[in-house]
């Protein structure tokens, strides 16, 4: 059976394909269009998947949309309604946005594709996550919590699953729905703080660690506990539930102060700065107390060991390591793309193992499932471009790779299938050495062209991890795709000073040797040299552009920013004038 499945219209639209159980496919319509975020119909992405697998629109036997659109509709009309008089100016643009493409998929689905209407099918937006978070993750029974901003209705569902050959099931049994939503708070915060929502809740994190939960008061009063263990946001401090223009109300403002204009600098040696950061640590602190809050009754009631987090919340990974520490369950599982980028996925597992009831099937525990890097490809543009460049076999490749970064120079790294999700596991990475404060200020300056409080990420063998992280029981894998922040040891905080953030943790990838052979090989080679398999991992973008995909756009990155040296495939290209 051949089920395409489709994420679209809100952001990170992305295409999967799974065949007889098994994904063989998906890509974010990002990566092929160039445009961060892309939400558009996903048609490159689809296209691809189908090419890849060989097959036809034809032979499909469903397309699976991630959400109900009509539910999604009936939601933002009842919202408006609600919120009359204050949502008039709203309304005209919430009706037009939604009466156009986003409210009819299925006819949009069956012109692009030619396929007919009835092989067209809707699951709702968290059973998306859901699946996308369970059916990946290589455990039979699992608690699941799912939390975003919002899908239909819900905003946070929490349930279980079962797999095997007897019966295969997700069972959410019950949400907290919009406008009472984590995701939406957390997004409001980011907001404030001059960031873009649903791209810079990453830097609220990150900024979280440079201040003080001093309003953390403040932040209980605009998201309330219920007496049944859920919350509730105050909505005289939110606009987002009655305009798209702003998040947060006066009401907001005059609690927290004014917020930051997002082209003025984040100074944490002012006071200003300080405040700033101080909120996002309140907001921060708030939000992962729900969640613990959350997984722990949740353990109580299930009993169960595993836990699968689903939905863009779980790319907290400072959350994510107290919900493993604190909950109760023995390990925690989060999927490489728990946004809305997996929910493409998601939907497609969802109808094959639930809709159609086919018999469930392991899924290959990685995160590769995008276009491949084109052999020869990198000598052809470096030769085009009077570039120096060689073609070397694996072993001296690695070895004069290691070279390279224990020499100080910036590596960018494609090897393999692209993956999926907001993060680069080891296959279109940026990778340097782990060791100085200036190379983590000389990446962001001159290379991400970014904030200098963002942190950088870790890569260590699996088997090295405990001698450099403090991995609690089951830490090993929430770190397999950095879904988690761990403390680095004190006695080499100083020797890994590039990606030990100011409060002495890091988002630590723990690679095994099956997952990506070439650069667990690079990892043991340049441990032969410096004394520590760790390196400095990092996307390969820069600041507002998605993660480089082909060769050709890896170049020009490499030719635009200062890294020194690029490697796709067998070829390594370097600066004529790199530098140490």
């Amino acid at each position: 059976m051949k089920i395409l499945g489709v994420s679209a219209h809100y952001h990170d639209a992305t295409a999967a394909l799974v065949v007889d159980g098994v994904p063989v496919a998906s890509v974010q319509e990002e990566r092929l269009s160039r445009r961060k975020n892309d939400a558009a119909f996903p048609l490159a992405a689809i296209e691809w998947c189908l090419d890849h697998a060989g097959i036809e629109p034809d032979d499909l036997d469903a397309v699976v949309f991630y959400e109900r659109p009509m539910l999604k509709f009936e939601r933002i009309l009842t919202c408006a309604l609600r919120a009359f008089p204050h949502s008039w100016r709203s309304f005209p643009h919430a009706m037009k946005n939604s009466l156009s493409e986003k409210l009819w998929v299925r006819g949009i689905i069956s012109s692009h594709l030619g396929v007919p209407r009835k092989k067209i099918l809707f699951t709702e937006h968290h059973r998306s996550h859901a699946a996308a978070a369970f059916f990946t993750a290589p455990v039979r029974d699992a608690a699941i919590l799912t939390t975003d901003g919002v899908g239909e209705w819900a905003a946070l569902t929490v349930g279980r699953g079962t797999r095997g050959p007897d019966r295969t099931a997700i069972t959410l049994s019950r949400e907290i729905r919009f406008p009472h939503s984590l995701g939406m708070l957390y997004s409001t915060f980011t907001a404030y703080l001059g960031f873009a929502v649903n791209e810079g809740e990453y830097k609220v994190m990150g900024l979280a660690s440079y201040g003080r939960p001093t309003m953390a008061d403040a932040v209980r009063k605009v998201v309330k506990r219920t007496a049944d263990g859920a919350f509730r946001l105050d909505l005289d401090y939110f606009d987002f539930h009655t305009t798209a223009k702003r998040s947060f109300s006066t009401k907001f403002v005059e609690l927290f102060g004014p917020p930051r204009d997002p082209f003025d600098p984040i100074d944490l040696e002012t006071a200003e700065g300080r405040r700033f950061a101080d909120c996002a640590a309140s907001v921060q602190l708030v939000l992962e107390d729900i969640l613990v809050d959350t997984a722990r009754a949740l353990h109580r009631e299930t009993g169960l060991p595993n836990l699968c987090l689903g939905g863009g919340v779980a790319l907290n990974g400072v959350a994510n390591l107290r919900i493993l520490a604190e909950s109760g369950f023995d390990c925690v599982f989060v999927p490489p793309a728990p946004g809305d980028a997996g929910c493409a996925l998601g939907a497609a597992l969802y109808a094959d193992r639930i809709h159609f009831g086919n018999p469930d099937r392991n899924v290959p525990d990685h995160p590769y499932w995008g276009p491949s890097v084109e052999a020869g490809a990198l000598a052809r543009l470096a030769q085009e471009d009077d570039q120096p460049a060689e073609e070397l076999d694996d072993p001296d490749l690695i070895e004069r790779v290691a070279q390279d970064l224990a020499e100080g120079r910036i590596v960018g790294w494609m090897d393999g299938a692209l993956e999926l999700g907001p993060r680069a596991l080891g296959h279109r990475s940026i990778l340097a050495a782990p060791h100085t404060i200036q190379m983590r200020d000389r990446l962001n300056r001159d290379i991400k062209h970014r904030e200098q409080f963002r942190p950088f990420a870790p890569v260590v063998p699996i088997e090295a991890a405990d001698r450099y992280f403090e991995l609690p029981p089951g830490g090993k894998r929430l770190a397999r795709f950095m879904s988690g922040v761990f403390p680095v040891r004190p006695e080499w905080r100083e020797k890994l000073a590039a990606v030990t953030h100011v409060d002495g943790t890091a988002r630590v990838q723990t690679l095994e040797r099956d997952m990506a052979p070439r650069l667990y090989a690079l990892l043991e080679a340049y441990g032969r040299l410096s004394g520590i398999p760790v390196l400095l991992n990092t996307s390969f973008n820069l600041s507002g552009e998605p993660i480089v995909n082909r060769v050709v756009e890896g170049y020009l990155t490499f030719r635009r920013c200062g890294i020194d040296v690029l490697v796709a495939g067998q070829t390594r290209v370097t600066k004529r004038m790199s530098r140490k």
